[in-house]
C-alpha cells in the first residue's frame, strides 16, 4: 500500500494517560500487570482447549479463536502504550499510527464477528439441541470463522483507506494514547465530513450486522429457557449461556460508547477506550474459566499433567 505523501508531518505526538513521571510509573507497573496477565490467561485457553479432548466441540472453537484474537489485540495497543509510559517523548510515525488504526478495528471487528458467531452456537444448542450436531457441523463452524476474519479485515481496510487521505498540516498532538481514527479528525486540515459519515455508516453497520444476530438469538434463547418447566433445567440452560452474555455486555458496551458517542476529550474517553481494547482482553479468559464447569475441570486437568 502506497502511503500518501503530501502531509507535511511525519509523527504524531501521543499525550498518553498522565505526563507526571511518578504517575507514569505506577501505571507502567499497574498495566504491565495487566498485559502479563491478559497473555498468560489467553494461552491457558489455548493450551487447554488445544489438549482436553472433552472441549473439542463448536462452542470451544470459537472461544479459542476469541482467545488467540484478545492476546493479538492486547498485543496491538498495550506494548505500545508501556514504552510510551516510560518515555519522556510519546511520538509515532504516520505510518505505524496508520498501521495500529487498521490492526485496532481489526481486532475489534473481528471480536464483535466472533461473538456473534457464538451467539448463534449457543442458540443451535439450547433451542435445538438434537438437531445441534448437524447444525453446527465442522465446516460451519470453520466457515463462520474464517468469514468473521476475512469481513473484519475487509473493514479495517476500508476504515484505514479513510485515514490514508486525509491531509496532516501542522497539528500533531493526539490526546489519546493509541491511534484511533476519530483521534485523528482533529488533526486533519481536509475536509472530514465525507471521511466522517464513512466512518459513521462503517460502524453502524458493522455492529448492527453483529449485534442484531445477537439479540434475535438471546431473544429466542430466554423465550426456551422460560418454557422449561423446571427450576434446575432453567438454571442449567442459562449456565452454557451467561459467559457469553457478559462478555457480549462489556465489548459492546464500551464499543458503541467509543465510537458512537462524541469525542468528550476528557478522561471518559480513554477510560471507554481501555475498557475494550486492554480490559476485555483479560477478563474474557476469566470469565469463561469461573463461569464454566468444564474449563476450570480442564484446566485442573491441564495443569496436573504439566505440574
Amino acid at each position: 500500500m502506497a502511503w500518501r505523501n503530501h502531509s507535511t508531518i511525519t509523527e504524531f505526538i501521543l499525550t498518553g494517560l498522565s505526563n507526571n513521571p511518578h504517575i507514569e510509573a505506577l501505571l507502567f507497573v499497574f498495566f504491565l500487570g495487566i498485559y502479563l496477565l491478559t497473555v498468560t490467561g489467553n494461552l491457558m485457553m489455548l493450551l487447554v482447549i488445544r489438549t482436553d479432548a472433552r472441549l473439542h466441540t463448536p462452542m470451544y472453537f470459537f472461544l479459542s479463536n476469541l482467545s488467540f484474537l484478545d492476546l493479538c489485540f492486547s498485543s496491538v495497543t498495550e506494548p505500545k502504550l508501556l514504552k510510551d509510559l516510560l518515555s519522556e517523548k510519546k511520538t509515532i510515525s504516520v505510518e505505524a499510527c496508520l498501521t495500529q488504526v487498521f490492526f485496532v478495528f481489526f481486532g475489534a471487528g473481528t471480536e464483535a464477528f466472533l461473538l456473534s458467531v457464538m451467539a448463534y452456537d449457543r442458540y443451535a444448542a439450547i433451542c435445538h439441541p438434537l438437531l445441534y450436531g448437524q447444525v453446527m457441523s465442522s465446516q460451519l463452524c470453520v466457515r463462520l470463522v474464517v468469514a468473521s476474519w476475512g469481513l473484519a479485515s475487509l473493514d479495517a481496510f476500508i476504515i484505514v483507506l479513510l485515514g490514508i487521505n486525509l491531509d496532516f498540516c501542522e497539528a500533531q498532538t493526539i490526546h489519546h494514547y493509541i491511534c484511533e481514527l476519530p483521534a485523528l479528525f482533529p488533526l486533519s486540515c481536509s475536509d472530514i465530513s465525507i471521511t466522517t459519515n464513512i466512518l459513521l455508516s462503517s460502524i453502524l453497520l458493522h455492529g448492527l450486522g453483529t449485534f442484531l444476530p445477537i439479540f434475535f438469538s438471546y431473544a429466542r434463547i430466554i423465550s426456551t429457557i422460560l418454557s422449561i418447566s423446571s427450576t434446575s433445567g432453567r438454571t442449567k440452560a442459562f449456565s452454557t449461556c451467561s459467559s457469553h452474555l457478559i462478555a457480549v455486555t462489556l465489548f459492546f458496551g464500551s464499543g458503541f460508547l467509543c465510537y458512537l458517542m462524541p469525542p468528550l476529550g476528557s478522561s471518559l474517553d480513554l477510560l471507554i477506550s481501555l475498557q475494550y481494547s486492554v480490559v476485555t482482553p483479560l477478563l474474557n479468559p476469566l470469565i469463561y474459566s469461573l463461569k464454566n464447569k468444564e474449563v476450570k475441570a480442564a484446566v485442573r486437568r491441564t495443569l496436573g499433567k504439566y505440574l
